[in-house]
């Protein structure tokens, strides 16, 4: 069985896509994979809630009670090392990642990015795309780096801006398409038709086109 472990900060709204559409398509039958595990660095966080009522191992770590963030990795990476996974996501997870803990999982940690990488790396993308007049904006999905960022792309989702958006207005048309774009990635990555090599992401072009999705 491929293991998923999932980490989040908050509700973990794409965590609740991707364990819906992992129940819709029964991951379990069609690609030997669960998810193993939720992990929040918050310890009130409501996603934690959402996993014990679906029958995951919710594991909460407060990472202020640790002296360093290296020591909050340290104990971190022991945790998912437990479940052996296949992939680790992250889902609203609001910790930067140090390179000794990428490296550690390289090839296997996923994000997706309010942006279309990579413009807009970073906060305030929504904002910032209509600051700069962008006609189109999105949401990325990568394989996760010592950059932030800065990991090659899997998938894109693609909304426009309309002249009426407010950065609260963009940011909920593109949430919709980000909750059909990850779990498509997740799945992508279990069936083996996407992978990172030496730093890029190697696909077919019918796979290329499935996480190409363009949105209204």
């Amino acid at each position: 069985m491929q293991n998923i472990v999932i980490l989040i900060s908050g509700r973990g709204s794409n965590f609740e896509a991707i364990l819906r559409t992992s129940r819709e398509e029964n991951w379990e039958s069609a690609c030997n994979a669960r998810i193993a595990a939720v992990i929040s660095n918050r310890p009130q966080a409501a996603g934690l809630d959402i996993a014990r009522a679906a029958g995951i191992e919710a594991v909460a770590m407060d990472h202020k009670a640790y002296d360093s963030r290296e020591a909050f990795e340290a104990e971190l990476a022991d945790i998912i090392s437990r479940y052996d996974p296949a992939v680790i996501v992250l889902a609203g997870f609001m910790r930067v990642l140090t390179e000794g803990f990428v490296s550690r999982f390289e090839g296997k940690i996923l994000n997706i990015h309010p942006a279309l990488l990579p413009l807009f790396p970073g906060l305030n993308t929504h904002q910032r795309a209509i600051d700069a007049g962008c006609r189109v904006h999105g949401s990325t999905v990568h394989f996760v780096t010592a950059v932030l960022d800065g990991g090659s792309i899997i998938g894109q989702a693609v909304v426009p801006v309309l002249p009426s958006d407010d950065a609260d207005a963009l940011a909920h048309r593109g949430l919709v398409y980000e909750h059909q774009l990850y779990p498509k990635c997740v799945r992508a990555i279990l069936e083996g038709r996407v992978r990172c090599e030496d730093g890029r992401t190697v696909c077919n072009d019918e796979t290329a086109r499935s996480l190409t999705i363009f949105g209204c």
